[in-house]
């Protein structure tokens, strides 16, 4: 084995931008580059070099020499400790700013696409407590900072918050979180307040034991509130006086939902939910649209900006109201159902089946009726055949996952050669990638990237093709 490189430090390194999971890049006087958490665009700071990664540098700041004319105070106590929000000490002009320019440059420099017109980036309205559904994990071991634990602090605390990224085992006990409207932090503080009261364990993730393991809430704009709650045991004298307390004390909550998670990992949608309380989903609305949201429904997480990146879509898409639209990977059909009024049919495809069922019951929901789904995977499904019985597209609009689009569904995209395209994507690199393959027959018209997720460095994107 070869020995390993002593730490080392990188002074003066200048920071000008943002990378990937949120790190920021710079390089030292010799030009090399290096990527570091803790600091801003336009930092100068000397950083402490751990390890190489494919030839990069990655380290942490061991003294910022300047600070960046962008930077700002955080707002959430947690921030330094937390994670969840890597740049609430960067002014959220400048994340636009950033974000819009990671745009640019990835499909400039990944996907060598030329674009016709870039659009500036829509920026979020609201940039604290927008998300409607959030997390939380019991845990009977508290994360500790480094001055604690040299104090000798013990890390046995029953506490509910979130896992510290690399600490499957600890949990960072959240007072205040400002990711998620009211009554999320009071919820989240009572029901740990109940359980304790209650004499209820808090799991232990290396033992695997203790019986409050998660919590989850869906707040929507229509004023209803979801709580899911995961115990590791099947053990009614102990959840049924537990919800009834805490529905007794939050009446404000319309639905509470269970599960019983036996297993090693926290994993929550491939268990059964059973509905304790209520209906057993919330409704969430997008301009005329309702959708019905349960336990496990995968719903665009801010709901703010989805309205934003839909009108976006829309836009982009200039339907008449004649086309016949397909929809790939279309989730619980958010994007069909929105355009459904605006075209002659639209078809959607997604790969989980609970989705597509989802999808038919929002489009009965709506009294939409040109609109179909199918549930497989869209490499599998998405064929010529399908296209015969279903009609060519006019317009086909795709939002895959992280991974971007898989080889044979480009293809057959190339094949049936729809006169225009919308593609949405939630990361750039990939997009960029799938945008190199369809230039063979497509030229980008236009792009326009869409802020969801301020204070983290993930972002949307949105882009017109047309046929050459």
């Amino acid at each position: 084995m070869g020995r390993r490189k002593k730490p080392k430090v990188y002074t003066d390194v200048r920071f000008t931008g943002i990378a990937d999971k949120g790190r920021a890049v710079g390089r030292d006087a010799e030009g090399k580059v290096i990527f570091a958490d803790g600091v801003a665009p336009g930092d100068v700071a000397d950083v402490l070099v751990k390890r190489k990664k494919k030839g990069v540098l990655m380290g942490t700041a061991q003294e910022i020499k300047s600070f960046s004319p962008d930077r700002a105070e955080p707002v959430c106590e947690h921030f330094w400790l937390c994670g969840g929000c890597k740049w609430q000490h960067l002014s959220y002009e400048a994340q636009a700013r950033e974000k819009e320019k990671v745009v640019r440059d990835t499909l400039s420099r990944i996907g060598k696409v030329e674009i016709e017109e870039f659009l500036p980036i829509l920026a979020a309205k609201q940039t604290t407590f927008y998300r409607n559904k959030l997390e939380f994990s019991f845990s009977n071991k508290r994360w500790l900072t480094r001055a604690e634990i040299e104090s000798g602090i013990p890390n046995k605390a029953d506490v509910l918050g979130f896992h510290r990224s690399g600490a499957f085992d600890k949990v960072i006990d959240i007072d205040k979180c400002w990711l998620q409207p009211d009554p999320s932090n009071d919820l989240r503080n009572g029901i740990k307040e109940i359980a304790l009261e209650q004499g209820l364990t808090f799991h232990d993730a290396r033992e695997h034991k203790g019986f409050m393991r998660q919590v989850m809430f869906r707040i929507t704009t229509q004023g209803e509130i979801l709580v899911l709650f995961s115990f590791h045991k099947d053990e009614p004298k102990k959840y049924q006086p537990f919800m009834d307390a805490v529905m007794e004390r939050f009446p404000q909550i319309t639905t509470v939902c269970y599960c019983i998670n036996t297993k090693v990992n926290d994993f929550l949608y491939d268990l059964e939910m059973h509905t304790y309380a209520g209906k057993g989903y919330v409704e969430e609305k997008l301009d005329d649209v309702r959708f019905k949201v349960g336990p496990k429904s995968f719903f665009q997480t801010n709901t703010y900006q989805a309205k934003e990146l839909y009108d976006t879509v829309v836009e982009f898409a200039g339907l008449s109201g004649t086309e016949n639209v397909y929809d790939l990977y279309t989730g619980i059909g958010s994007i069909a159902l929105y355009v459904a009024q605006a075209c002659k049919q639209v078809v959607g495809i997604e790969e989980i089946p609970e989705a597509i069922a989802d999808a038919e019951v929002n489009a009965r929901l709506n009294d939409i009726e040109n609109a179909v789904f199918y549930a497989g995977d869209v490499k599998d499904i998405l064929t010529a055949d399908f296209a015969e019985r279903h009609g060519k597209p006019d317009l086909l609009i795709t939002d895959p996952p992280r991974a971007g689009m898989h080889a044979k569904v480009v293809d057959m995209l190339l094949e049936l050669a729809a006169p225009r395209m919308v593609y949405v994507s939630c990361n750039p690199a990939t997009q960029a990638r799938d945008l190199q393959l369809l230039s063979e027959k497509y030229r980008v018209v236009k792009a326009r990237p869409v802020d969801m997720f301020p204070h983290t460095h993930h972002i949307e994107n949105v882009a017109l093709l047309e046929l050459r």
